[in-house]
């Protein structure tokens, strides 16, 4: 886990420039079968066996490349060992740049290429693939080759993937939850004599943040993490379900499903005006809402403190790793798990399988085999990896030539844990994603199509004010303005269009 999450950040940079939703990078522990650890043995009933195998296949395996694929060939050809035993079935894994993911996909998806597994996801056209006709319900395969592949997470994330009452990929494994808080330098903290005992709200951490400010000059002691996860959106995301990258929110309190403006809303203004007062405070940085530089490289170089996040089980070794500093952290909201916490990232049998079956006893074998999900996610021992002791694994010496992000995937509870990381993180996973609150629009998706051109509008009128007014530079007065040209822009019509589709959603999946 610690290797990745470089490669993690960077993901999650590109798709909260994207989205107004961040997906954690992180993985889970929820209660996963034990798998079948030896090539040469039998699968278990239920499991990745069938009587029709008895033609070897290739199965190519689609997912997003974001990190070193030297040596990819290796790896496949190791987890080919298994799956020739077990299902008479090699595979070849086929990464595709974030950058080229959608063309390239859609290229595939609209051919005849093979194409037997491949990564799903909500910010790259899951509903839409469903709707042309692209992507196999998986409900029978699934009862038939994959039985106990709903126990290794949350019922609720497993059967957020259905459109129209079906399921059409499975998520993986992974933090599908997250809840918000503040980390920061712990030297820093440590050096005045500060600790977050008191820290029950957002606004508590004012004196925390004037002692830095005080008595650091040169050091910001509030930085936030992009534009786009800007300070006000951080004190806010973690109350709201934004169902998606454009207007229509749900608010986690009112319990119910019905979308909303979120920029009328009083949530929203008072964290506006709390950015506002940290902003003349001197808290955060003068040019927040010009800079291009994120919390990272103002961390690394020594001119921030801390900053709002999203978290999960682990975080704050992770930040300590990314940041170069030891790392501490308060949480101040409940776990959540939004709209898209399930078809964030899975798992989905694409129309072009040369055999749905045994692409679904390939699937199957990625949640229920450690030997198969260790080599997937973290490569070849003793080439890739190396033994940390106590089931704990580190990086080699030199370069590696393989970096799979796991998240994205499969049981990733079963894969060895990086060392730095508590060796019981899956089970601390397990624990926070089911003690998490779940939205009611858990697994809707929205399509935007019908509203392009609006969507488009809003888009450049919020361009052109959101990162001025969250970051706290610009008067939170300016807000009027702001809503003006937004509703000049159709955003109403677009509000309009996703609480029509929430409700033709709700209705299919019999939610009240």
């Amino acid at each position: 886990m610690r290797r990745n999450s470089k490669t993690v950040t960077i993901l999650l940079s590109v798709i909260l420039m994207l989205t107004l939703v961040l997906a954690a990078c992180g993985n889970s522990n929820n209660g996963a079968s034990d798998s079948t650890n030896s090539a040469s043995k039998a699968p278990a009933t239920g499991e990745s066996s069938s009587s029709n195998n008895e033609k070897e296949l290739e199965l190519t395996v689609a997912f997003l490349a974001i990190g070193n694929m030297k040596e990819v060939q290796l790896v496949q050809d190791e987890i080919s060992k298994i799956t020739k035993a077990k299902i008479n079935a090699t595979v070849k894994l086929m990464p595709i740049d974030i950058g080229a993911w959608v063309q390239q996909t859609n290229l595939l998806l609209a051919g005849n290429e093979k194409l037997d597994l491949m990564v799903g996801s909500s910010y790259f056209n899951y509903s839409s693939q469903v709707a042309k006709g692209q992507l196999l319900p998986l409900d029978d395969l699934l009862e038939k080759y994959g039985p106990s592949i709903k126990d290794t997470m949350e019922p609720a994330i497993y059967n957020s993937t259905k459109i129209g009452g079906k399921n059409y990929g499975v998520p993986s494994v992974r933090d599908t939850a997250a809840d918000i808080g503040f980390i920061a330098r712990k030297d820093l903290m440590d050096k005045y004599n500060l600790n977050f005992d008191n820290i029950k709200t957002f606004a508590d951490i004012e004196p925390i943040l004037k002692t830095i400010k005080d008595n650091e000059p040169g050091i910001y002691p509030l930085v936030q993490r992009s534009q786009t996860g800007s300070i006000t959106w951080e004190l806010v995301n973690g109350y709201v379900d934004w169902l998606g990258d454009t207007p229509g929110t749900l608010i986690i309190a009112n319990n119910d499903l019905k979308a909303v403006n979120i920029y009328e809303q009083q949530i929203y203004k008072d964290a506006l005006a709390l950015a506002r007062k940290w902003y003349q405070a001197g808290y955060i940085m003068p040019d927040s809402a010009t800079t291009q530089e994120t919390n990272n490289s103002l961390m690394k170089a020594g001119k921030g403190f801390g900053y709002f996040s999203n978290m999960k089980p682990g975080f704050e070794q992770q930040e300590s790793n990314l940041q170069g500093h030891e790392m501490v952290a308060v949480r101040l909201t409940k776990p959540l798990s939004t709209s898209i916490a399930g078809t964030g990232f899975m798992l989905t049998i694409p129309k072009n399988a040369q055999d749905p079956e045994r692409a679904m006893q390939l699937m199957n074998l990625m949640y229920t085999d450690k030997d198969i999900v260790n080599l997937l996610d973290n490569g070849i021992e003793g080439k890739h990896y190396v033994s940390a002791g106590d089931n704990l694994i580190k990086a080699p010496e030199g370069e590696s030539g393989y970096g799979f992000n796991q998240w994205q995937v499969g049981n990733n509870a079963l894969a060895k844990v990086w060392e730095g990381t508590p060796a019981d993180i899956w089970d601390q996973t397990k624990a926070f994603n089911a003690s998490a609150d779940f939205s009611k629009a858990l697994g809707f998706t929205f399509d935007a199509g019908p509203v392009k051109t609006e969507v488009a509008a809003v888009t450049n009128v919020n361009n052109q004010f959101r990162a001025g007014i969250e970051s706290g530079t610009i008067d939170p007065a300016k807000l009027e303005d702001f809503l003006a040209k937004l509703k000049a822009s159709g955003i109403d019509k677009i509000i309009a269009e996703k609480q029509k589709q929430l409700d033709q959603w709700a209705k299919e999946n019999n939610i009240q």
